[in-house]
């Protein structure tokens, strides 16, 4: 397991702007600091759930058709180009609601967002069940998992609006820049690099 594209792909799939940050972000903007950190909380959780979710219906999954993974890192891989092609497309534009941030919108947006879902369901078998499978081992990964995350989550909060007028400055630039790492990781997981 290449822990340095596992840490990396965690941090960059947690940190970008999806659904989760955009709130966070939009919270802090038009509701303060401590609302958003009940929504981050909130996120926190969801996320560890889903997580651990993820983990124990892909392992069972790999348990009963072991060539699961490979499709599934097929899958994972072609998820990532997709995103790096969204990401190097992105135009700036965020339509971010001013809404109220709360523990449970925190909690249960991790449910619906199709970024966590998709990020929950590839990340196991493309970088962990190929090499640990046993519970505690898959439970370590979604600690770890979990706290990249609330680091993502609280540097939403904390640097948001710092990042935000950065990253629209540098917009074009900082988007080819994750959008190529993404490819990167892609054909890493994929195996095409082996």
């Amino acid at each position: 397991m290449n822990m340095t594209f596992f840490l990396s792909y965690c941090l960059m799939m947690t940190i970008t702007p999806g659904p989760t940050n955009i709130m966070i972000l939009s919270t802090v903007h038009h509701h303060g600091v401590s609302k958003a950190l009940l929504f981050c909380y909130g996120t926190i959780v969801g996320f560890g759930i889903s997580l651990a979710l993820a983990a124990f219906f892909n392992a069972l999954l790999s348990a009963f058709i072991p060539n699961i993974i490979v499709v599934m890192q097929w899958i994972g891989s072609l998820y990532m180009l997709y995103l790096a092609y969204q990401i190097a497309t992105m135009d700036g534009k965020s339509g971010s609601k001013k809404e109220f941030g709360s523990f449970k919108k925190g909690f249960l947006l991790q449910f619906v967002n199709p970024k966590v879902i998709l990020f929950c369901l590839t990340v196991f078998p493309s970088f962990i069940l190929p090499y640990h499978t046993t519970p505690v081992e898959l439970m370590f990964f979604v600690l770890v998992i979990t706290a990249i995350g609330a680091f993502s989550f609280f540097t939403w909060i904390f640097f948001g609006s710092l990042l935000a007028r950065w990253m629209q400055h540098y917009r074009k630039s900082v988007n080819g820049i994750m959008a190529a790492f993404l490819v990167y990781t892609a054909l890493i997981i994929s195996g095409i690099m082996n």
